[in-house]
């Protein structure tokens, strides 16, 4: 164990620390962008909250998460070159950053503390993560060291993330004489993951009787949703402090530091909703994708049922009417409803809208392939070429104009393949690819209660992908409020087909709808990335082979 710096003894009088967490949005890989950002947000912390402390994010040089960057031969010359800068910009406050550190050979993700000029102390992240979307150990080393450091006369331990879930850091800094433990973070966002962080920082302060303060990164890349909700804990496991989530900023704490680190208490934010958090996290994903991408504009297609109708209100909401082109593709099989609600949807929020048939193209198609097809009986072959024209529709103005296409599949139709490859998964970004088909709906009930712009009649009509006459999901599917409990089970919680009937369910049903998510791995392989927000979505949380020959059971 190292204990860096000089332990103060307690005196009569409280000694006064503020610390200015900068829950900060940082793009990955752009290196010397974050230097700037991180001397910017010093200064600024300085010169308006008068700061002794500024807390950055989990490894905010790189972004994260780096992924093979980290493997790339000039990535030590580069960080060396960015704490260099950090140095010579000479900043009162004691700067704590995240970035990726080489010593003896070996990587480790690292905090480092710069204090006026000088590199005060160097900590190891103790407890790499290796699970669902967390790939550290491919990269780093594990750290074995201990960092206390006197900051103002107050002994501050430091670690990293996932040293706070796991016994021993923490315990250990605090073994060590730490008074206050701060905890850099990137912590991706899903649906209860505030509420489990709130209870591990209310255990860890009260067992070890330390003020905790947690700082969480916020923003998206590619897949990942950072949602800050960055927080203070006394030492009796009070929560003092929380930043709202989604919320980009400075926010100073104070303390009162005698015999404990006590942070002066300041308003709690009221507790989100769980479709206005999952909201948040759609708007965010679609806005650092879009943006940190380059892409001036997105096109979608806009069908008049709820997938799209959600879709267009977040991409809007998102990046701005003005920057969002909607698309019509009616078919023979186009209810005049689904006309008339797309273009009420898209008038009301103001977005470019078009309207271009496909029975044209859809005719000269068949018409081709008249010849090889005769004598037999049309089926889903028809039905997905109506999907891949309007594919290659959107792909044409995505060429042209250099918008990104949005799709609008859910996750519930991605686990079962019900989609086109070529098709409605042609497209770069998948906004509800991880959001089950029930909360869709209570998506949509939620954008319209912040102002009506979605048809009442496309979130209560039976969902239809109008490829057929009088087509509905549910001739295809279980209900909805049944497939997404059976996916909920296999997808997210990795039970068997035995254990799922046991929980009540119709075997057939379980059956069914467990092959079809196996047999349809290779379609999510080529399909587009999309927000997480769930524990486990498609993507780097489930990696199941697409030859196997595994069998359903226990």
């Amino acid at each position: 164990m190292t204990v860096t710096g000089t332990i103060t003894e307690d005196t009569a009088a409280p000694r006064k620390l503020r610390v200015v967490m900068a829950q900060l949005d940082f793009l990955v890989g752009d290196i010397p962008g974050n230097t700037d950002l991180i001397i910017q947000a010093t200064r600024e912390a300085a010169e308006r909250h008068q700061a002794d402390i500024v807390l950055f994010p989990e490894l905010c040089l790189t972004g994260y998460p780096p992924e093979d960057l980290l493997l790339r031969p000039s990535l030590d010359l580069r960080v060396q070159e960015a704490l260099e800068r950090l140095q010579q910009a000479n900043l009162a406050p004691a700067m704590i950053i995240g970035a990726p550190l080489r010593a003896a050979g070996l990587l480790y993700n690292a905090a480092v503390v710069i204090e006026a000029g000088e590199i005060r102390g160097r900590y190891f992240k103790r407890c790499p993560p290796n699970y669902q979307v967390f790939d550290e150990k491919r990269y780093f080393a594990e750290g074995s060291q201990t960092l206390v450091v006197d900051i103002k006369g107050v002994p501050v331990g430091i670690t990293v993330c996932e040293d706070l879930w796991k016994d021993g850091p923490l315990e250990d800094a605090a073994a060590a004489g730490a008074q206050l433990v701060l905890n850099l973070n990137a912590s991706p966002y899903d649906i209860d993951k505030q509420a489990r962080r709130k209870a591990l920082l209310e255990r860890k302060a009260t067992e070890n009787r330390v003020s905790i303060v947690y700082v969480n990164l916020v923003g998206g890349q590619d897949e990942l949703v950072f949602d800050g909700g960055s927080m203070v804990y006394d030492h009796s496991g009070t929560l003092k402090v929380e930043i709202p989530q989604f919320t980009n900023g400075l926010f100073p704490v104070d303390f009162l530091c005698e015999h404990h680190c006590q942070p002066v208490s300041q308003p709690l934010p009221p507790e989100p909703s769980l479709e206005a958090n999952v909201y948040n996290a759609l708007v965010t994903g679609v806005r650092d994708y879009v943006n940190k991408n380059g892409f001036k504009s997105v096109v979608l297609g806009l069908s008049g049922g709820i997938d799209s109708a959600v879709t267009l209100a977040v991409a809007a909401d998102a990046l701005g009417k003005e920057r969002v082109r909607a698309v019509m593709m009616p078919f023979r099989y186009t209810s005049s409803a689904s006309l008339e609600d797309a273009e009420a949807q898209a008038r009301a929020m103001g977005v470019q809208y078009d309207v271009f048939s496909i029975e044209p193209m859809y005719d000269t198609f068949m018409a081709t392939l008249a010849k090889p097809f005769e004598g037999t009986r049309p089926d889903t072959t028809e039905e997905n070429l109506q999907a891949r024209l309007r594919g290659v529709l959107l792909m044409s103005l995505s060429n042209k104009f250099g918008s990104l296409v949005l799709t609008t599949g859910n996750k519930s139709e991605m686990a079962v393949g019900y989609s086109t490859l070529y098709g409605d998964m042609a497209g770069g970004f998948d906004v509800l690819k991880d959001v089950p088909k029930t909360l869709v709906f209570r998506l949509a009930w939620y954008r319209n209660s912040l102002a009506p712009v979605i048809p009442e009649r496309v979130i209560t009509r039976p969902p239809s992908a109008e490829l057929a006459p009088d087509q509905k999901d549910e001739d295809s599917l279980p209900g909805y409020d049944i497939l997404d409990q059976i996916l909920h089970f296999y997808v997210e919680r990795d039970y068997s087909a035995e254990a799922i009937v046991a929980e009540g369910f119709d075997r057939a049903d379980v059956e069914r709808v467990l092959r079809l998510v196996d047999i349809n791995e290779y379609k999510r392989r080529q399909a587009p990335i999309g927000v997480r927000i769930t524990e486990r979505g498609f993507g780097k949380d489930r990696r199941y082979p697409i030859t196997n020959g595994w069998k359903l059971g226990f």
